[in-house]
């Protein structure tokens, strides 16, 4: 990973416990509660609801902004966030947010694009071990290598990666809009970095030659198609959505393939009356509190790095103001025109 926080590395411990459920508190969260007591346990949000009500105190004394994604748990997504979406809706937000300070709860990777996209506002990441298993799997030296073999084949590169893997980089993609981005080179070839997956899915979906990397997702590739099989068994009307960081043979097992906002998406606008989601399992809880009507089987494959985000983290983070992302200027500006030829592509149709 990049050098790109600050210098102390290591983990602080967590901030004191705010009050404990006060009537005032009670109130200040009870739409939230409202929201969210067929998801939480009244016995833990007792525990959340006086973070949340400091938090959001606090981010009205710093001028701050919680971006949200969607792998966060409930009390983080609908409790404190102000902007939630996947990693490409995150990127397009971040550009337009009006605050002084930008927190991010999320991976690294996804805080140092709102960095890179907001250099002059102050940019936290609550815990500095939320990293990414496929964003680790590639450095900017291995780009530089790819390039060589492959001397000017353009490099299509996942947002889930480090800022020295984008500074290498013609221009980035996300889930949602990887085919678009792609046939919008006007290429015969690309090199697709880093997800080995998500490319072996762009390469059925168009007839660009795609060269591949061999990174994955921990938690979608332990996905399996045969795990797929026992849930229509129990389950015969059950529609299945997956995210193209899985495996192909899980992939030919779902009813849709999309991003996290393509399924999410899926779910609002067609109300299946029972859906599971082959993807990281925050995502069946947040949609769960905002479709009551529509039955979720739930696999749990959770990130780890996603669940080092708390609300005990981001109370602490909004009071010492740490942990501040910072990449270098020049790297910062070879990414950012990556991420700027993204986004003026678009989102795509949310595959």
């Amino acid at each position: 990973m990049a050098p790109v926080t600050t210098p102390d590395q290591t983990p602080s411990s967590p901030p004191n416990a705010p009050p404990a459920l006060t009537p005032e508190v009670a109130e200040a969260t009870r739409a939230i509660w409202e929201r969210l007591k067929g998801v939480i346990p009244e016995v833990e949000w007792a525990v959340h609801a006086p973070y949340i009500a400091r938090i959001e105190e606090l981010k009205r004394e710093r001028n701050a902004v919680i971006l949200a994604h969607n792998y966060q748990t409930p009390e983080i997504f609908h409790g404190v966030a102000d902007i939630v979406g996947d990693s490409l809706g995150l990127a397009q937000e971040a550009v337009t947010a009006e605050a002084d300070v930008i927190v991010l709860c999320g991976v690294h990777f996804m805080a140092e694009t709102a960095k890179i996209l907001n250099p002059d506002k102050t940019v936290l990441i609550p815990d500095l071990r939320a990293g990414c298993s496929l964003a680790e799997s590639i450095t900017g030296a291995d780009v530089r290598e790819l390039k060589a073999r492959y001397p000017g084949v353009p490099v299509v590169t996942y947002v889930n990666t480090s800022a020295d893997v984008k500074a290498e980089s013609d221009i980035c993609c996300t889930s949602s809009n990887a085919v678009q981005v792609v046939e919008s080179l006007g290429v015969d070839r690309v090199i697709f970095l880093p997800d080995e997956y998500l490319a072996k899915w762009v390469a059925t979906q168009t007839d660009v030659d795609i060269i591949r990397w061999d990174g994955t997702c921990e938690v979608h590739e332990r996905f399996t198609a045969e795990e797929i099989r026992q849930y229509r068994r129990g389950y015969p009307d059950v529609v299945v959505l997956a995210h193209p960081e899985c495996p192909p043979d899980v992939l030919d097992e779902a009813d849709y393939v999309g991003s996290t906002a393509g399924m999410m998406g899926y779910v609002r606008d067609r109300q299946p009356e029972r859906v599971v989601m082959i993807t990281e399992c925050s995502m069946s809880d947040n949609l769960a509190a905002e479709n009551p009507d529509v039955e979720f089987v739930r696999p749990c494959n959770l990130c780890p790095h996603m669940k080092r985000i708390t609300l005990p983290g981001i109370l602490r983070s909004l009071e010492t103001m740490e942990h501040k992302v910072e990449v270098a200027p020049e790297m910062a500006e070879r990414a950012k025109n990556a991420v700027e030829r993204m986004l003026a592509v678009g989102r795509g149709s949310g595959g």
